[in-house]
């Protein structure tokens, strides 16, 4: 495989076998910026479907996002699995480029849970969550991202809210943030959190990458992270919110459930691109603005040198 390409900043799709076919035969060039996939739903995988990937890989750049590293259990890595996503990566990521997956605990006792689940805000919980984060960064052998997931309870005995927990993590880590809005979202309407303030609370300088996606609602009272619908207005302005601060990033669209064809994502795509297209705009005005008075003053000063 010829060496992979950096990922670029713009809107991505995430990878699935329903939309291959459609993705094969070229439906998708030139209208995404790249395509993220789980390598666990790769590896180990029989049939035709790893030479069917890796000539669509030789075609895009690919984000790889994990489901079962479990960064917030107690339990050792489990080496054999490391060691074949570390061989994963190093065929179809960048050099460098991060590997990402979520803030929770999915597993214990060697048993895998299949679902996300939070870890408590504490402490030693972020001690532990960092010191494993660092750990993985080693043995793959590139940055690691950590993503904020949505909770449908809220656990006691807490020493940080979210944001200061991830906080935490993050800085003890010395790691990157995968920022998905569409969680936050999700969180803001189950408990009643301002989004906002979420999102001016945590080091935006670290986020590296975001996600976006549409949640479902269960009943009167509860909204489920289900990747089944299109993206919300809301979560849409959370992402130009945070693209208008930090500028160019990778935006992965998400969907996971009620897959529709890839005629139809790929409009949506090109729908949060002209979101995302005027959020950098006005970033990038934002950094025109902020480095005219430096401009000027080092102008008059050049001009006052010359008449000394």
């Amino acid at each position: 495989m010829p060496p992979r390409p950096p990922l670029p900043s713009g809107i991505g799709l995430g990878l699935r076998a329903k939309l291959l076919p459609a993705i094969e035969r070229g439906e998708a060039d030139g209208e995404v910026a790249f395509l993220e996939v789980s390598p666990e739903n790769h590896i180990h995988r029989g049939g035709g479907l790893p030479a069917r990937f890796s000539q669509v890989a030789e075609r895009f750049a690919i984000s790889t996002h994990g489901l079962t590293m479990s960064l917030g259990g107690h339990e050792p890595f489990d080496l054999e699995y490391v060691a074949e996503l570390k061989r994963f990566l190093d065929r179809y990521s960048a050099p460098g480029q991060w590997h990402s997956d979520h803030l929770c605990f999915s597993g214990v006792d060697g048993s895998a849970f299949h679902d996300l689940l939070p870890v408590p805000f504490t402490e030693v919980c972020a001690r532990r969550v960092a010191a494993r984060v660092r750990e993985a960064q080693d043995r793959l052998e590139r940055p690691m991202l950590v993503e904020n997931i949505s909770y449908y309870l809220e656990l006691g005995a807490s020493d940080f809210d979210e944001p200061e927990f991830i906080t935490q993590v993050l800085e003890r880590a010395d790691c990157g943030l995968l920022l998905d809005v569409n969680n936050i979202h999700v969180n803001a309407l189950n408990h009643g959190v301002d989004p906002y303030d979420w999102l001016s609370r945590i080091p935006l300088a670290r986020v590296r990458q975001l996600h976006v996606a549409g949640p479902d609602r269960w009943d009167d009272t509860l909204w489920v992270d289900t990747h089944g619908s299109p993206v919300r207005d809301e979560v849409k302005a959370l992402m130009a919110w945070v693209i208008e601060r930090i500028g160019p990033r990778p935006v992965l669209l998400e969907r996971d459930k009620s897959i529709p064809p890839l005629a139809e994502l790929l409009a949506e795509v090109r729908a949060l691109d002209e979101v995302y297209q005027e959020a950098v705009a006005r970033w990038r005005a934002g950094q025109v603005a902020a480095a005219r008075p430096s401009d000027a003053r080092a102008r008059v000063e050049g001009s006052v040198g010359a008449r000394v």
